[in-house]
Parts: structure tokens; sequence; C-alpha cells
């Protein structure tokens, strides 16, 4: 829900650019939003008119517009965020959420955003991606100060070229963007461009990932790559909503990407082309289909295609371990060990105990196994025949013929024409097995050990 906060009586203003005590004194107040559900696209009140973005379970920033500025107001802060049903995390964000709110804005749009430090440490506000004056780039001693808590400051520029960014710290920002300071930035051309095409739906969102312990609320923030949530804005599967589509629409997905490792994003049942980077709009001879598109540590990606094929379609991360939630890695392989009467003697001393892994994981996602308070469970979400077997960076692509323009709502599943669902045609036939060779008088074992423990992930 959105209220308004007031700011800290009596504060101070330091600034990065020149601003009277009348300017001050006439600060925007911070809109707060802390629902985790996608909201509405925000229809431009003023100012040059685009067709808004969709932030994916996040929303987007209302502006003051002031003697032809469009003013902002993000306030970094400790915010709860509902990472799935029944699982919150302690984070940091902006102005109540993490990430913060997606900043829409034109091209050649000056923009004014006041940033509030309301975090136990300094920081600061880098613009990635932006054409702007070297001070007002936010790299924390090189140029500026960091901004210290309690403080507003205020970065001024032009918004020059189109295209799809990011913000987030350049100030201990391993510690704060570990615990989810970042947000969307989304610059619309002010014109037709021979690049960028109009599209029916525009959704955005970003990449991100922690190390929260099952049972415990607070990431760890020295992990470096064994993250055990992968997340899209802060949201693991099934908390992940959907992207809904009308038959026909032309869609484009923005991602980006502020984890420590790359990500192939995978869509099913349509091609794509990547649009744009955040270098800028792709040339159309620079173009090729694509299912699958790699987003590597600080890159952004524009996705766009026709959504004509009906159905409820998986959109995500194609690392296997980046669709589960709660992940643990040290955690032995049991595939084929004889688990009988193990279970049962265990069960004695660890009433709870279950056996895990013996046939693979999928058991797991069909099992009530007890949780820790406060966690996501491995695969929790229920499709229409059963557990969907992922978590984490998933979600889908819900494409209908019939829905009106503007209609973001969630249709439910899909309902499958007769005789187009995979079914099963009788047993497996019986087991065949190669004849083994006979073994030689100079044949060596080779006895392989496998490491343990779980590094470079």
């Amino acid at each position: 829900m959105f209220n308004r906060r007031s700011l800290l009586a009596g504060s101070t203003l330091a600034s990065l650019a020149a601003v009277s005590k009348a300017a001050m004194a006439a600060l925007p107040e911070p809109v707060i939003q802390t629902s985790p559900d996608t909201q509405a696209p925000l229809a431009p009140p003023n100012g040059r008119p685009y067709n808004p973005v969709v932030t994916l379970n996040g929303w987007t920033a209302p502006w003051h517009m002031k003697d032809g500025v469009k003013e902002f107001h993000l306030v970094a802060e400790p915010v709860v965020r509902e990472m799935a049903p029944g699982f919150k995390a302690h984070l940091w964000g902006y102005n109540g959420q993490s990430p913060g709110p997606t900043i829409e804005v034109v091209e050649g749009d000056r923009v004014r955003i006041y940033v509030t430090n309301r975090l136990p440490e300094v920081t600061s506000m880098h613009w990635h991606g932006q054409r702007l004056p070297n001070g007002m780039d936010g790299v924390s001693g090189l140029t500026q100060p960091p901004i210290p808590p309690g403080k507003t400051w205020v970065y001024e520029f032009v918004a020059r070229r189109p295209g799809t960014f990011m913000y987030h710290p350049h100030a201990d920002e391993m510690v704060q963007m570990a615990m989810g300071m970042m947000g969307l930035w989304i610059t619309h051309p002010k014109a037709k461009h021979p690049h960028i095409a109009d599209v029916d739906r525009d959704y955005a969102f970003l990449l991100n990932a922690y190390d929260i312990e099952p049972g415990s609320a607070t990431p760890k923030v020295m992990t470096m790559l064994d993250f055990n949530l992968w997340s899209w804005n802060s949201r693991v599967f099934p908390g992940i909503a959907p992207l809904v589509a009308r038959q026909g629409d032309r869609v484009r997905i923005r991602v980006g990407n502020l984890t420590m490792t790359n990500h192939p994003i995978h869509l099913h049942g349509h091609e794509f082309e990547v649009t744009g980077t955040d270098g800028g709009p792709v040339p159309k001879t620079a173009r090729w289909p694509e299912v699958t598109t790699d987003i590597a540590v600080g890159q952004m990606r524009q996705l766009e295609f026709i959504a004509d094929e009906e159905g409820d379609w998986a959109f995500h991360c194609h690392k296997a371990h980046h669709t589960m939630n709660a992940m643990g890695h040290n955690v032995p392989t049991m595939i084929g060990v004889d688990h009988s009467g193990l279970a049962a003697k265990i069960r004695k001393l660890v009433p709870d105990y279950m056996v895990m892994g013996e046939r693979g994981m999928h058991d797991m996602t069909e099992m009530s196994m007890p949780l820790p308070d406060n966690t996501a469970p491995m695969m929790a979400g229920e499709g229409p025949f059963g557990p969907v077997a992922m978590g984490g960076m998933f979600s889908m692509l819900k494409v209908r013929r019939g829905l009106k323009r503007g209609d973001y709502t969630d249709p439910g599943w899909f309902q499958h024409p007769p005789g187009t669902v995979a079914r099963e045609v009788g047993d497996a036939p019986p087991a065949t097995s190669a004849p083994t060779p006979a073994a030689s008088a100079s044949d060596v074992e080779v006895q392989v050990r496998k490491p343990h423990g779980h590094h470079n992930h």
C-alpha cells in the first residue's frame, strides 16, 4: 500500500548541485510502497507521453514536476521484503522495497533526484549506464563524498539517451547490493526511433541473489558465489508473478543482472530477439532469433517477441540450481543408495527425518517436509497437474486470446484443447543391458574420489 513519509524535522541538505533554501523547503515527499504485488503501469500524468512499463512484483515511482524538471525522491532504508508467501527477508532498499521503485522518464527530460540516507552507514547513488556530468556519477570518494546517515543529497542531469538502465550504490557496495539496494531506470524515446518498436506490453525486472540461512531473515553479505536464493526483483517462485499477454501482442521484457554470476534466460514456446542493451538499442541488422540469452553481471538485455502461442509457457534461468529455493550445497549425492530400514531407525532419534535423494530430488516437490519458520520451500508452486518442479528464477508467460488491452490480471491456468496434452500410453519396456566385456590382466582400476565442498558455483 502507498503512504507518504515526512522528512526528519530540521535535517540539513548537502548537495551535489547548488540547492537553495526555497528548493529545500519544497522537497518532494517520498512515496513508499510495501506491497510485493505487481502494480499497474503508471500512466504519465504530465510531461511528454510514453507507453509505461510494468515492473514485475514492483512499481514505478511517481514524480513531481517543478519548473519543467521531473523531481523524484528516493529513501535508502532498511526494508522487509516478502520474497515468497510465508517467507520474509530483512533487506536494505529504497522507499519500502527491494528493489526500489522504477524510475521512468523521456529522452531529453531534465531529472532531479533527491536521495535520503536512512541507513546506519554512508551510501551514494550511481546511475548505471547514464551519460551525465562526472560529478553526478555517484562513485563515493571519486566523484563525490559519501552521503552520511540522516542526510539528503540531490542529483540533477538530463536523460540523454533512451534505454534500460539501473541505479545502485557505489559505497560499501559489497554489503549494500548484497542487502538488496538496486532499482530500474527506463528512458523512453522522445520520438519515433528506427530501432525501438512500439510494443503492447513492456515488462521489466532485475536479477538478484541472496544467501539467507533457513529459518533466518538477514542475508550473509560475505558470500561470493554460493547463494541459496536466486530471485527476480527479490522474489522467488512461487512468489514471482506471471507475465500476462494477449495472443498477438508484441511483448518487450527488460532484464538487468546485479547478481555475482551470469544467467541464461530461457523462454519456452516462442523465439525472441535481443533488441537492446544498457548501451542502447540494437540495430535490426545485428539481431538474430533466440530462445535463450545469457545476461552477464552488470548487463541489461531487452527481449522482444510476438506472443502468438497460447498457453502457460515457462520462463526461467537455465542454470538448474537457480530454479531451486533454499539450496544447500554440501548435501551428498545419494542416488542409488539403498535406504531400506534406515529411515525408521533414524526417526527413533530424529522424529522428523526424511530420506532425501535415493531416486533424485523430485520427490521433494511432493513432500510436506517440516521446515524452520520463515524458510522458502525448495520447490513449492502448485500447477494444474501437481507440484511445479521449479523454484527460484522461474515464472510463466501466460498467453491468452481475447484479453483486453492493458489487462494484466492472472487469467488462471490454461485450458488445453483436447488431444494436446502429453499422456501415458503404457508401461516401460523391459530394460536391456549391454554385454560386459571380459576383464584382461592389463586392465587398471582407477579409483576416483569426488572432492568435498562446493566452490565456484
